[in-house]
């Protein structure tokens, strides 16, 4: 699925088009980020529902895995996109490029990963070797997903990337609903991902089936082009990780039934985490302009916060109705953990903000510190023997690293009258 998309800057535009696209634009994203994430979190419901706690935890596993090789299709979208937005006078030949990286580098990560399938079946204790294979063949079009939207993203085209969001979440809950519905079992449902992976990819494929208008221009090195999206792979990677590592050490440090009860939690976190996540979109352009920045940083953490409070308040208050969205009784294990999960996904609402927020001032210093709270994670959560425990834990590191990325970023939004006078030449020698 399409995790975490942000509008890079803005090409040139006169001030008619610039209104109608502030007026229209950011709505359609909105609207159609929040039917996939609906979707796909309403699947994963279903899963949980109809999986139980023991298969559930199984499937969440390597849910969380393909989440974590979609780092490729992260960095290879936000490299399209910045190029294309930087050079719009090149499309076509960027286009053709990044194109041509996307279908190579997804076919050397699907080859990878079925290398790496008897090591991911180990790694999630999933004892069935034929979903790791199955996860390698999603990897494909999961990452010239990637690819497709970036461009579209680039060019502006709001309305075929939006189908392309609409086309990742609602064919798998139908597809992937349907299946588990006829055979309650793990692998049936790794199908449907899988079918409805292909459904956006023809939808992408569809959209840039004819070449931009404009005269032809050479395609940019591969080389260059790899480099770029292997520097904000990594960066986007560390964000990634965060989000997953827990329900990893869960699934080895836990017994069968309580990594399924920790999983349904996650239901929760992501859903804290992914629903305000049109707030990263809108503010992504504003974050990048300086004299925008300190503003759009202060109004996206505050209207984040306020979903996620509003969220925790209303968890504490009808859990019971909360742990319906989780699964429902088998999970009721969870109930009185419920509201941790739902500050777990506040926490990395929050966080993903904040990584965009220096992804957007092309900043590199920060971008280590989430691999130090992955470390921390699994050195102290691989000592916990319960849900409560473990979920304590991993609230408590992303606390840590919200304070320390906030005020880092509170720093860098600051006019540069305000940062200290010192000469050009020396501060961009440092920030290289």
């Amino acid at each position: 699925m399409v995790r975490e998309t942000v509008p890079d800057e803005a090409t040139p535009a006169s001030p008619a088009d610039r209104l109608r696209a502030s007026a229209t634009e950011p709505g359609i994203l909105a609207v159609a980020m929040g039917v996939m994430n609906i979707a796909t979190y309403g699947f994963q419901i279903l899963a949980s529902r109809t999986l139980g706690p023991a298969s559930f935890g199984a499937f969440a596993a390597v849910m969380n895995m393909l989440l974590l090789i979609g780092v490729g299709q992260l960095a290879l979208q936000a490299t399209a996109a910045r190029r294309i937005s930087a050079a719009p006078g090149d499309v076509r030949g960027i286009e053709r490029a990044t194109l041509r990286l996307t279908y190579r580098s997804s076919l050397a990560l699907g080859i990878a990963m079925l290398v790496l399938a008897p090591a991911v079946n180990a790694l999630l204790r999933l004892d069935n070797l034929a979903m790791a294979a199955l996860l390698a063949v999603i990897a494909v079009p999961h990452t010239i997903l990637g690819g497709q939207a970036g461009v579209l993203q680039g060019e502006r085209r709001w309305r075929p990337l939006a189908l392309l969001y609409l086309a990742a979440g609602v064919p798998r809950l139908l597809l992937g609903g349907a299946l588990i519905m006829l055979r309650p079992d793990p692998f049936l449902a790794l199908v449907g991902v899988g079918l409805g992976a292909l459904v956006p990819v023809a939808v992408g494929a569809v959209a840039l089936r004819r070449p931009r208008g404009g005269a032809a221009t050479a395609m940019p090195r591969l080389p260059g082009l790899a480099a770029e999206a292997g520097h904000k792979a990594l960066a986007l990677l560390a964000f990634v990780a965060l989000c997953n590592v827990d329900l990893i050490i869960a699934r080895n440090v836990l017994d069968e039934h309580d990594a399924g009860q920790y999983a349904a939690g996650l239901i929760l976190t992501k859903a804290v985490l992914f629903l305000p996540q049109f707030v990263v979109v809108i503010a992504f352009p504003s974050l990048a302009t300086a004299d925008e920045r300190r503003r759009a940083l202060v109004r996206g953490l505050g209207l984040i916060t306020v979903c996620g409070v509003a969220t925790i308040v209303g968890v504490s208050l009808f859990s019971s109705l909360a742990l319906v969205f989780v699964g429902g009784e088998e999970y009721a294990e969870t109930q009185g953990d419920l509201w941790l999960f739902a500050v777990l996904g506040l926490l990395l609402a929050l966080i993903q903000m904040l990584v965009y927020a220096v992804l957007a001032t092309e900043g590199r210093v920060v971008s280590w510190l989430p691999w130090v709270a992955v470390v921390v994670i699994s050195v102290a959560g691989s000592m916990a023997e319960t849900v409560t425990a473990l979920v304590t834990t991993v609230v408590i590191v992303n606390a840590v690293l919200t304070a320390v990325l906030l005020a880092i970023a509170v720093r860098g939004s600051k006019p540069k009258a305000q940062r200290g006078s010192k000469p050009k030449a020396q501060r961009t020698s440092r920030e290289h």
